[in-house]
């Protein structure tokens, strides 16, 4: 009888200890998926620097208050670049990367340019659509970035070139950053070409 209980004895205490460790390993698991997603979460919000020695800094949010207008004027002009800098050779390419910039308000103004016919017109008369000058205003309230730009866009038909007076408005709102499409984790929201006027030469 004594054996027995012995054994029942050992199974019951190793019962315990197995329940105890495979608790203890759960409890673990959960605080370091917690402690990953708070650090990932965190790291969004910040840039990092590498020094001399190649160790890693974040740096401060002041830097990228200070910032922020900088790198917003920075994706506009990339956006305009890639949206506006158009020719018969290279629309489709930039066309997409410039897809990458915005949300669905840039989607839909792509989809009626094309309904419209202006990139059948720049492939079928080899037209050069260039941006001379770009202007911008950029107002930063708490999250919201608002904008507007003032864009000259020369398009050039053999030796015929015609300017024209873009002007555009929008927002921008912070997203993760991915290189190379996004590098600076903006996108363009409510965009809207409030007007197209051709220059009087």
């Amino acid at each position: 009888m004594l054996p027995y209980k012995n054994i029942f004895e050992s199974l019951r205490i190793n019962r315990i200890i197995t329940i105890s460790i495979i608790g203890f390993a759960a409890v673990i698991s959960i605080f370091s998926i917690y402690q990953v997603r708070r650090i990932h979460e965190e790291s969004l919000d910040k840039a990092f620097v590498i020094d001399p020695q190649g160790s890693v800094f974040p740096l401060k949010e002041v830097y990228h208050k200070e910032y922020l207008e900088v790198e917003s004027r920075a994706h506009l002009e990339r956006f305009l670049f890639f949206f506006y800098e158009l020719n018969s050779i290279n629309y489709r390419d930039r066309l997409s990367k410039a897809l990458w910039l915005g949300d669905q308000s840039v989607d839909q103004l792509y989809k009626q340019k094309k309904e419209d016919g202006v990139y059948n017109r720049i492939l079928q008369y080899s037209l050069l659509q260039k941006i001379e000058r770009s202007d911008f205003n950029v107002r930063i309230q708490g999250d919201k970035i608002h904008f507007t730009a003032e864009v000259i866009l020369k398009i050039t038909r053999g030796e015929v070139s015609d300017r024209y007076n873009l002007r555009v408005t929008g927002q921008l709102i912070k997203v993760a950053r991915k290189f190379p499409e996004n590098p600076h984790g903006l996108l363009i929201t409510d965009y809207y070409e409030q007007q197209l006027i051709k220059i009087d030469q």
